[in-house]
């Protein structure tokens, strides 16, 4: 489950009632069509607000655990079937060396996915592509987290594919999948590294513009150079004196 555990916020609530939730239905206290209590027995029961409630039940009817029937109530579809295939992107990461592995997976789907959008993006998608590009520049000139933002990239890509499954496999690991997240988690929240949001910026500037130009091998070719500089980048911190010896300008990306 991809829901944020801040404390002190509403999310650290739902969290707590998603996971609740999810471990009763994983372990069969709600069969199969079994019906969920209703939203105000729920509110009682945890001591959390509507909207709460609300926030959880949509986040596990988007992990496939529940649907919801108007008018009749909430009913459990029973344990998730495809979450532990990928189960290596969700779970903490505990080592550098499992960022690096993950993102060698990403290059194997997503270089793909940049070609193919460049051969049969929409309109309407290389559009998208241009708005989530401004909104990671705006976010970068008011000095914000890009973190949302540079996976939405990404997703917008891997929609440009008119192949549902690149999105569906990046919709499934979500955000953590980008490996600032989760150095960041390893860290204790804190990331050492320098900012490289220009960097990163730039890069999807350039994928951006290889699928607009409709040349999937240049889209390709910029999608790895993006993905194997944020290995680069992680391989150095595993050898001593390497990071040290990175220059801020050229070293490449986290993404």
């Amino acid at each position: 489950m991809h829901f944020s555990r801040q404390s002190g916020g509403r999310p650290s609530l739902a969290a707590k009632v998603i996971e609740t939730l999810t471990e009763q239905i994983e372990n069969g206290d709600y069969a199969v069509g079994d019906k969920l209590p209703t939203e105000p027995v729920l509110v009682e029961r945890f001591g959390v607000s509507r909207t709460v409630i609300r926030e959880a039940i949509a986040a596990l009817r988007a992990e496939g655990l529940v649907e919801s029937k108007q008018g009749i109530g909430v009913f459990a579809l029973g344990p998730r079937q495809s979450s532990a295939p990928l189960a290596l992107f969700t779970e903490a990461t505990s080592r550098i060396s499992d960022i690096i592995e993950e993102m060698e997976i990403r290059i194997g789907v997503e270089v793909e996915a940049a070609g193919l959008a460049a051969l049969r993006s929409s309109p309407a998608q290389e559009a998208d592509l241009e708005a989530q590009i401004q909104i990671f520049a705006r976010l970068v000139e008011e000095g914000k987290s890009t973190d949302q933002a540079d996976f939405e990239f990404h997703l917008a890509v891997a929609a440009a594919t008119n192949n549902t499954r690149f999105k569906s496999f990046l919709d499934h690991v979500g955000r953590r999948i980008i490996p600032r997240v989760k150095f960041r988690n390893l860290m204790g929240g804190v990331d050492p590294l320098p900012n490289r949001d220009d960097i990163l910026l730039a890069e999807h500037v350039e994928v951006a513009e290889a699928i607009w130009a409709r040349d999937p091998e240049r889209a390709r070719a910029a999608m790895r150079k993006h993905l194997q500089g944020g290995i680069k980048r992680y391989r150095a911190l595993t050898r001593p004196g390497l990071a040290k010896k990175a220059d801020p300008v050229d070293e490449p990306s986290n993404s």
